[in-house]
């Protein structure tokens, strides 16, 4: 019996022995391929989310103020580094200018006008020149305005690129377009964060042809504005036609649906592609995005005889 156990035991210690060696090596395979796996994590690249591909690189104003651009019907899309426009080589400008504005950048002491007008050296067709405009009885018209990039120098400067002009009619320029502009200002301030696109809309054929580069002068201008702020989202767009209008602005305003419609562009589709982002689209609401009678009166009194 003594001799039964004495066996098993040395039988048991050796296959102890042997079980213990195996779960070591184990142990250490084990430990190895953890540290290796570790290791290979640490080395290799880390990505972020992924996002659509029309992401561009525009300065931004925070981690999570990505900003998506519109789709693009010429596929010559410039980027700047405060906004981005697609252009259109047949009318000779832009068919969107994209850009966020801020309240922290519209708060910040502004840079001088440059009046520093030019041609864009980045469009690779050629963009229009200030000479097209030239003894013509049209503005150079701004789409991200120089009051929208009045924060530095260098966004100031980008904005009198000749590919983010249009030609308007000075009563349209310096009347219901400049209110709009401000108010869009104006309400970047409440609402803190705001993304605005605006371009012309040829929705019906240019109402004529000027310069040596023949820029097409468009019929009317529409502008998209989106706030996607928690929890207050919202949405809204305006088609105004290029003349001189004592019409008030909520008259003009529409869907971003509308707008896509007639321009063939899709707006925020990377931004927001889930059924909130659809009904953002598809409704607008001009009570929260409240106007100024101030501004309207001044408008229709003053800022439409201009010159």
């Amino acid at each position: 019996m003594a001799k039964f156990k004495t066996s098993h035991s040395k039988k048991g210690a050796k296959e102890s022995s042997g079980m213990i060696a195996k779960v070591g090596l184990f142990s250490l395979l084990l430990g190895g391929l953890y540290f290796f796996f570790n290791q290979s994590k640490e080395d290799a690249p880390q990505y972020e989310d992924p996002v659509v591909e029309d992401v561009n690189d525009l300065e931004t104003t925070g981690d999570d103020s990505i900003f998506y651009l519109p789709t693009s019907t010429t596929g010559q899309v410039v980027k700047h580094k405060y906004y981005a426009l697609s252009y259109n080589e047949k009318y000779e400008l832009p068919e969107w200018v994209a850009f966020e504005l801020t309240s922290e950048r519209l708060r910040s002491k502004w840079v001088g006008r440059t009046n520093d007008f030019r041609p864009d050296p980045k469009v690779k067709t050629g963009s229009a020149t200030p000479n097209d405009y030239r003894r013509t009885k049209y503005d150079r018209g701004h789409l991200a305005a120089a009051a929208d990039m009045a924060f530095a120098d260098d966004a100031m400067s980008e904005s009198f690129y000749m590919s983010n002009m249009a030609p308007q009619v000075p009563g349209f320029n310096k009347g219901i377009w400049r209110e709009l502009e401000e108010l869009t200002r104006d309400w970047a301030k409440r609402f803190k964060h705001l993304y605005v696109v605006t371009g012309p809309l040829f929705n019906e054929p240019p109402k004529f042809w000027i310069g040596a580069n023949q820029v097409a002068v468009p019929p009317a201008f529409y502008k998209v504005i989106l706030d996607i702020r928690e929890p207050e989202k919202k949405a809204i767009a305006f088609i105004i036609p290029n003349e001189v209008s004592t019409e008030r602005l909520e008259t003009f305003a529409t869907s971003i649906d509308n707008v896509e419609e007639l321009t063939g562009i899709d707006f925020f589709d990377g931004l927001m592609p889930n059924p909130l982002g659809e009904s953002l689209e598809s409704d607008y609401d001009t009570k929260q995005w409240k106007t100024n009678e101030k501004k309207y009166q001044k408008r229709v009194k003053e800022w439409n005889f201009r010159k």
